[in-house]
C-alpha cells in the first residue's frame, strides 16, 4: 500500500498513539479541578502548550488549543468580525482560501460585513499590489493561507506581512495547515502575523486536535462560551491526552524537517518528471521555489478525477481529487477554478500530497503504475 494523500489527513505515529494512552490512562482528571488529578492535567497541559510555543518561538500564553483546522479559521475569523466590528466590517481574503475561511466569510457577508476576494494569477498566488489596493479605512483583518491545500501554491507572505505593518491595526491571519513541516516555519511565524492555524491530524497527531497562535494584546471574541476555559477565548475541557499527543508529534515533526522536506522535493520532481510532457496531460503544481514539496495536482484530461483515484486505488496506490473537502461532492477543484482553468481540466484534476514517511521507491512504482494506467486511459482521451 502506498499512502499519497497526506494533505487529507496522516496516520498517527506509534508513539504518538503510545502518548495518548499513557496519559489517556494515568493523567485522566480534568484540568480545572483543584484536587492532584486536576493538578496533574493542568500541568501537563501547560507542558504542552510551553512546548509547542518553544517549537514555534512563541510565548506559552499565546498558544490557544482547538479541535482543529476549521474550528481555528472560523474562530480567527468571526472573532476577529465580532470583536472589531465597531471599528470596521471590510475583511479581505482570496479566492482560493479552505472551505473553512470561505464560508465563514460567505457567513459574515449574510451578517452585513463586506469581504475582498483577491484573485490569483495562473499560478495560483494573490499580488501584493492586489492587496495594497483593496485595504480600505474600516478593514479589519488579512486571511491568507500559507500552501494552497490543492495545488500546493505558496502566497508571498512576507510580502503581505510587509505591506501590513504600515496597518498596524487589522488582523492578520494565516491559515498555515498545509505549511507546517514544509520549511516554512519563518515565513509564517514573521513578526507581523498576529493569528497563525494548525491542525494536528495533518503531522500525525489524533484526529480532533488543532491550536491557534494568536499574538499577545491582540482580540478575538470568543465562539464558544461556557468554563472559560483557553484564556475564556475557547471554553470546553481540555483534550489532555490527544493535546500531550500533538505536542511530541509536532516535536517529532521538526525535529526532521529539513530531511523530510528535501526527500518530499525529491518524490515530488520524481513524479513530475516522469509525467510532464506527456499527451493530455496538465500540471498544476510547478517546480519552483513557489511550491511546496509535498503537493502535485495534475489532470488526466478527458478521465474525471475520480476515476484516475479509483484506478490507482485497485492498484494499493492512494491519492484524490484535489481537495478531501469537497472529493465525494464531484466538485470541481475550486482553487482551478479561481485560476480560470476550464472546467472540463479541472473535473479531471487529481492530487498526489506526501507526507515526512514516503519513500522514491514508491514514486518509482507510482510512475510504473501510471504508464500502465495512462495506457488504458489512451482509450477513453480517444
Amino acid at each position: 500500500m502506498i499512502y499519497f494523500d497526506n494533505s487529507a489527513t496522516t496516520q498517527a505515529l506509534p508513539e504518538v498513539v503510545s502518548t495518548y494512552a499513557k496519559v489517556s490512562e494515568q493523567v485522566w482528571g480534568n484540568p480545572s479541578s483543584l484536587h492532584k488529578f486536576g493538578e496533574s492535567a493542568w500541568n501537563l497541559l501547560e507542558q504542552s502548550r510551553a512546548q509547542i510555543a518553544k517549537l514555534l518561538g512563541a510565548n506559552p500564553g499565546e498558544i490557544l488549543f482547538t479541535s482543529g483546522g476549521t474550528e481555528g479559521d472560523n474562530l480567527v475569523v468571526k472573532g476577529t468580525a465580532f470583536e472589531k466590528r465597531e471599528f470596521g466590517k471590510h475583511l479581505i481574503t482570496t479566492t482560493i482560501e479552505h472551505p473553512a475561511i470561505q464560508n465563514s466569510m460567505e457567513q459574515l457577508e449574510e451578517l452585513g460585513f463586506d469581504v475582498t476576494y483577491l484573485p490569483v494569477d495562473e499560478h495560483g498566488r494573490i499580488s501584493v499590489e492586489d492587496l495594497k489596493a483593496a485595504i480600505r479605512p474600516d478593514t479589519i483583518l488579512v486571511s491568507v493561507m500559507a500552501v494552497n491545500n490543492e495545488i500546493g501554491s505558496e502566497q508571498p507572505l512576507v510580502e503581505v506581512a510587509d505591506v501590513l505593518k504600515d496597518y498596524p491595526k487589522i488582523h492578520f491571519h494565516i491559515d498555515a495547515v498545509q505549511g507546517i513541516g514544509k520549511g516554512l516555519q519563518d515565513a509564517i511565524m514573521n513578526d507581523r502575523v498576529d493569528f497563525v492555524t494548525f491542525s494536528g491530524h495533518k503531522f500525525h497527531a489524533p484526529r480532533g486536535t488543532g491550536f491557534i497562535y494568536a499574538r499577545a494584546g491582540r482580540k478575538i471574541a470568543p465562539l464558544l462560551t461556557g468554563g472559560g476555559q483557553e484564556r475564556n477565548l475557547r471554553s470546553g475541557t481540555e483534550n489532555v491526552p490527544a493535546i500531550a499527543a500533538m505536542a511530541k508529534a509536532l516535536r517529532l515533526l521538526l525535529d526532521h524537517e529539513q530531511e523530510a522536506v528535501a526527500r518530499e522535493l525529491t518524490i515530488k520532481q520524481t513524479i513530475l518528471n516522469h509525467i510532464q510532457g506527456l499527451r493530455n496531460i496538465t500540471i498544476f503544481s510547478e517546480d519552483t521555489a513557489n511550491f511546496a514539496p509535498h503537493i502535485l495536482c495534475f489532470a488526466i484530461e478527458g478521465v474525471r478525477g475520480e476515476t484516475i483515484v479509483h484506478a490507482f486505488e485497485e492498484q494499493g496506490i492512494y491519492i484524490s481529487t484535489t481537495s478531501a473537502c469537497s472529493s465525494k461532492k464531484h466538485l470541481a477543484s475550486s482553487t482551478l477554478k479561481a485560476m480560470n482553468v476550464a472546467d472540463d481540466v479541472a473535473t479531471s484534476a487529481v492530487r498526489v500530497s506526501l507526507g515526512d514517511q514516503n519513500t522514491l521507491a514508491e514514486a518509482e512504482e507510482f510512475n510504473r503504475v501510471f504508464d500502465q494506467l495512462y495506457a488504458g486511459f489512451g482509450k477513453i482521451m480517444a
